[in-house]
């Protein structure tokens, strides 16, 4: 059914009054979008071969072409989805580092929408105009462990010069093959990031990388420049002030730069945080509609009217966010009372086979944090850092313990239990209190950076909020977000 759309690039006009009015498939796209979500992607640990029945539908459509354009170092296939019979090529390629895969899940979720029946007029004009490319994970050995490189231990978006490795190679060769006109190469970034000056996540930046030291502006990169201040308008509207920009440095061994030297506007897009997103599935959702939308504008070459000028005014990527920042808290060192901010991040580790992983969290700066932020941030002003106990009584299993109510444990100032029988395969504490074995002998607590969040914070002489594996616990309540404590044998 053809859906009926509203005035195009509302937030743009304001910018560019002399854009043309168009109409604005933006907001249908993010409205309708769970229709063309893929549903099979729904974890960030995606794996090769959860792609391939994905692929092999693709392949089994005429209106698609499927071909093999490389193999990994570990013999995987590297394929290319094709579709369109413009003139103007358009290559899009994700997870070259095997850690991010946003972009992977997002490039299946437009090809679900470049297959549907809706949309056809805006289709036909994308389809005719351009011909799209899709190379999704490129780096397969890397995403079946879950780690950035591949599996000769290499960067790969740090070798478009030596090309070692295979996957590298076959970037270069279907860039070549197609002389694509547009590139957008896709990554996820840390959660870490935030626009400059702002305690908003950056969770979407932009790049348009200078192909030469002197990050000279040439027509094409101009032409990215501008394809990415389309698309900022675009993300402001459904996560405000929540947009960030690269350094443009040249890096003459990275790919994004070098595909901008080799004549292709190249757009770096960088998937970072979003609150209570672990998954960050919202921001998949993100990328599907401000690609599919930056898609359409290159089809019909409205890009061409932005202004420059606007990209330098999105604020540049900085890196001052904490998953917890506890500010003003009190902490008693050799008799004497200091005051000390907390920096602590939750440190994701992998479950064996990469597919799930638990938290073991780090103090990663303490001071005078005040230029930096926090997903969650608690003003800890007159209250008292205090070290837990062990819990006096020993259980047999893990069964016993789960019979306890950890908070009333916590309000009584014990942070773990000792546990006779630990499984061995059980990793972390499905409860807000740490597990220790029957020789565990825990140290006395010294804040430093490195390590593990785990306290007390009294005020008046009562305990009010207890801090487990960075996990903040208001004990009168009981909220938190708390995931997981930890076991300690």
């Amino acid at each position: 059914m053809k859906i009926i759309l509203v005035a195009f690039l509302g937030t743009l006009m304001v910018l560019n009054p002399v854009f043309p009015q168009e109409s604005d498939i933006t907001s249908n796209l993010y409205e309708t979008y769970e229709k063309y979500k893929e549903k099979k992607l729904d974890k960030r640990r995606i794996k090769h071969h959860v792609l391939q029945p994905l692929i092999a539908k693709y392949n089994a459509d005429p209106r698609f072409s499927v071909d093999k354009v490389g193999e990994s170092i570990e013999g995987r296939d590297l394929s290319l989805i094709s579709v369109g019979s413009g003139k103007t090529n358009v290559l899009l390629w994700s997870q070259m580092h095997g850690n991010e895969p946003t972009a992977t899940q997002a490039i299946f979720d437009i090809l679900n929408f470049l297959s549907s029946d809706d949309f056809q007029d805006e289709k036909m004009e994308i389809l005719r105009n351009l011909t799209i490319h899709f190379l999704p994970m490129l780096n397969p050995d890397g995403a079946e462990r879950f780690q950035r490189r591949n599996l000769l231990g290499v960067d790969i978006n740090r070798d478009a010069v030596r090309l070692q490795s295979p996957e590298s190679r076959s970037l270069k060769r279907v860039r070549d093959s197609l002389d694509a006109d547009f590139g957008f190469n896709l990554h996820d970034q840390s959660i870490y990031y935030n626009a400059e000056r702002s305690e908003k996540p950056a969770t979407i930046s932009y790049l348009a990388p200078a192909f030469n030291y002197e990050k000279d502006i040439s027509e094409k990169r101009g032409n990215a420049m501008r394809i990415i201040v389309f698309m900022n308008n675009i993300i402001q509207k459904y996560a405000p002030g929540q947009v960030g920009r690269y350094n443009d440095d040249f890096e003459p061994r990275a790919f994004g730069d070098n595909i901008q030297k080799w004549g292709t506007s190249t757009i770096l897009i960088e998937s970072g945080g979003f609150a209570n997103d672990v998954e960050k599935q919202e921001i998949r959702k993100l990328n599907y509609v401000s690609i599919l939308s930056a898609i359409y504008t290159i089809a019909k070459e409205n890009y061409r009217n932005i202004a420059i000028e606007e990209y330098e005014l999105i604020p540049e990527n900085d890196r001052k966010l904490f998953d917890l920042k506890i500010a003003n808290v009190t902490y008693n060192l050799l008799g004497k009372d200091y005051t000390l901010d907390l920096g602590i991040n939750r440190l994701e580790v992998d479950k064996e086979g990469n597919n799930d992983f638990w938290y073991s969290s780090r103090i990663i700066d303490q001071g005078d944090l005040s230029t930096y932020y926090g997903y969650e941030s608690f003003d800890a002003k007159g209250y008292l850092i205090k070290q837990g106990k062990a819990y006096q009584k020993s259980f047999e299993k893990m069964a016993d313990v789960m019979l306890l109510n950890p908070i009333d444990l916590l309000k009584e100032g014990y942070t773990q239990v000792r546990v006779k029988n630990i499984p061995f395969d059980l990793l972390e504490s499905p409860l807000p209190i740490h597990i220790i074995g029957n020789t565990y002998k825990p140290g006395n607590l010294q804040l430093e950076v490195g390590i593990n969040p785990t306290f007390l914070l009294e005020k008046d002489g009562k305990l009010h909020y207890a801090v487990i594996n960075g996990f903040l616990i208001d004990l009168n309540s009981g909220k938190s977000d708390f995931k997981n404590a930890m076991i300690y044998r």
